[in-house]
């Protein structure tokens, strides 16, 4: 599991490493006909990048482009805040109303749904909520909360900590005490830490699948359609950040969204079962004064 707990010092190696790439292309003789031509930064939510899909498909997309790809590897609201400083070229995310507020603010275009896949709440074999079976995810949290049982919340303002505080509003339930543990850490984080305190957590299909520490945890509540979640690709402004890389950033939403990409996307499995889902609307571009309301658009 790749470390997440130091973004800052991980953005300055890749601004560094932008830096360099530009002084490269300036002085160095012509590289190699292998060796990429540029490089462009992504702010990804943790999930596509814990699971490793941008690690299996990305290197295709270099491979046919000549555009490599860093990976800035954050929640969705540290991934917007970094692109709203022009700190990345482009965003993968998955908070559909922070993604509203992103474009409004006028920091980024073209909305693209890219892929799917759904969460879910898993939580200790032992099952002590006794939630095990449902399909209402507000249901299962009343439970939770009512008998006290530990829950882990990611607390990193990412989309799967976002989802989570709507499904409690939902519930009309405001969570506190010892057995709601606030970790402001990432998707494997969270998992660990539920683990080791046998706790219930909200985790996305392709990271849990994925994850190796999982032996005391199963998935307890599944298929409830609040747990959808969809994963958008986002431009930014070049009026509000003139200084991106704007046409090697096209290329990957186009890539993302177009046939390659998806296809990419489709055929990522862990022993023979899907992690993401290509989206059913491949190139569909939203535009920026979308409603936020969380639905696909209709296009």
């Amino acid at each position: 599991m790749r470390d997440l707990d130091r973004p800052g010092a991980l953005l300055a190696g890749l601004l560094l490493s932008r830096a360099l790439w530009a002084g490269l292309l300036v002085s160095s003789p012509p590289a190699r006909a292998q060796a990429p031509a540029q490089a462009i930064i992504l702010a990804s939510t943790t999930s596509v990048d814990n699971s490793g899909l941008l690690g299996r498909i990305l290197p295709l997309f270099t491979a046919q482009t000549g555009i490599a790809v860093h990976v800035l590897a954050q929640g969705t609201g540290q991934a917007l805040a970094t692109a709203a400083r022009g700190d990345a070229d482009l965003v993968l995310v998955h908070d559909p109303e922070a993604e509203e507020r992103f474009i409004a603010a006028g920091e980024g275009i073209e909305r693209r749904e890219v892929a799917w896949n759904d969460f879910v709440l898993v939580g200790p074999v032992a099952d002590p909520a006794h939630v095990a079976g449902g399909h209402e995810a507000v249901a299962a949290l009343r439970a939770i909360a009512a008998a006290g049982a530990p829950f882990v919340s990611r607390g990193d303002a990412s989309g799967t900590d976002a989802l989570e505080k709507r499904l409690w509003r939902a519930a009309d339930i405001s969570p506190s005490g010892g057995w709601y543990r606030d970790i402001g850490g990432g998707m494997g984080q969270a998992l660990n830490a539920a683990e080791a305190m046998r706790a219930y957590t909200i985790a996305d299909r392709g990271t849990w699948l994925s994850f190796g520490n999982k032996a005391g945890l199963t998935i307890v509540v599944q298929g409830d359609p609040r747990l959808l979640n969809r994963y958008d690709v986002i431009q930014l402004d070049p009026r509000r950040h003139p200084q991106v890389r704007q046409q090697a950033a096209r290329r990957l939403a186009d890539w993302l969204a177009g046939p390659a990409g998806q296809a990419a996307i489709g055929a990522y499995t862990l022993d023979g079962t899907p992690l993401f889902h290509p989206t059913p609307l491949p190139g569909c571009v939203r535009p920026a004064d979308s409603s936020a309301t969380g639905q696909a658009a209709a296009c």
